[in-house]
């Protein structure tokens, strides 16, 4: 048996506990296609089947059933393990900051190795990354460019990504090309700076027709307006990704290329504190790009992207 690893693992339990694949994907902030893959790897190791599976249906085998239970109890022996490793390296506060995502599990992740305080104030990705570079903060979750390490002297791993995809009217929920659908920029650029940045390389790149709003639209019921006027599916934000449509829309995916958003765990170039490295760590450890969907064949990130 090669070696099984400990992400591995956390998605074996997820699917189970969703017995449904998409769900679980959503819940662990990966691609389907990927965490399929990442279960079938899983059972051609442990040379079991641990799920029987169809197009309307996934349930547990009766190998998957008795596995699950030492899955857990492994998952909590090392989970505990980093708690004592924690300890005996002694646990200090890490100020956190974020925009609008953080990962479910970042508890449990960083609670061996640092006391992470998460930051009440939420603000856009280029604020936070200055935030950071300024002392404010000592991690923040954004969407940053290769530029912006360089000028506030950051350093980024990846940490999560998200498809994004878009809505439009009518019952057509089939997926659209890139290039026929628009994407909104905001004239508040203190709050849409880093938006703007993004979809003004998907116009450029991928064809995507850019529309100038000056209402805060970029999600919202404002957003929803401005896809009930135009003829165009329009290119949902992050920040709109959970949000539920009306009846009245529709959710389509793009395609052609498939559009993609990342997020960076960032912290300062000259960092040297044990806590800080150590949640680093805890947060990106078995966070692969592959898994989620960035290297897909047709994946798109904008230029400068330190994950593309």
């Amino acid at each position: 048996m090669t070696g099984v690893e400990l992400r591995q693992l956390r998605y074996f339990v997820a699917v189970a506990e969703e017995l449904n694949f998409g769900r679980a994907a959503d819940r662990l902030l990966i691609a389907g296609p990927s965490l399929s893959q990442q279960i079938k790897a899983l059972e051609r190791d442990l040379g079991v089947r641990l799920f029987d599976r169809d197009r309307r249906s996934v349930s547990l085998t009766p190998a998957g059933a008795a596995l699950l239970p030492h899955t857990r109890a492994l998952l909590e022996r090392a989970d505990d393990l980093r708690r004592r490793a924690g300890r005996l390296a002694g646990s200090e506060a890490v100020r956190l900051g974020y925009v609008n995502w953080l990962p479910a599990d970042l508890t449990s992740r960083t609670a061996g190795v640092a006391q992470v305080h998460v930051d009440a104030w939420v603000a856009p990705s280029h604020t936070q990354a200055a935030r950071v570079a300024d002392g404010s903060l000592d991690l923040a979750v954004c969407w940053v460019r290769d530029e912006d390490l360089k000028r506030h002297g950051l350093r980024a791993r990846l940490l999560g990504a998200e498809r994004l995809y878009a809505v439009s009217t009518g019952t057509d929920a089939g997926d659209v090309w890139a290039r026929d659908t628009s994407v909104l920029l905001d004239d508040d650029t203190n709050s849409w700076s880093s938006w703007n940045v993004y979809a003004e390389r998907l116009a450029h790149d991928a064809g995507a027709r850019a529309v100038p709003i000056a209402d805060g639209g970029i999600t919202g019921p404002a957003f929803f307006d401005h896809v009930r006027r135009s003829r165009r599916p329009i290119v949902n934000s992050p920040k709109g990704q959970t949000t539920s449509l009306p009846p009245d829309l529709v959710r389509r995916e793009i395609v052609g290329p498939t559009v993609h958003w990342t997020w960076s765990l960032v912290w300062r170039e000259g960092e040297t504190r044990t806590a800080v490295l150590a949640a680093v760590d805890a947060l990106c450890e078995g966070v692969d790009a592959g898994d989620l969907g960035l290297r897909a064949p047709d994946a798109w990130l904008p230029e400068g992207d330190p994950h593309r």
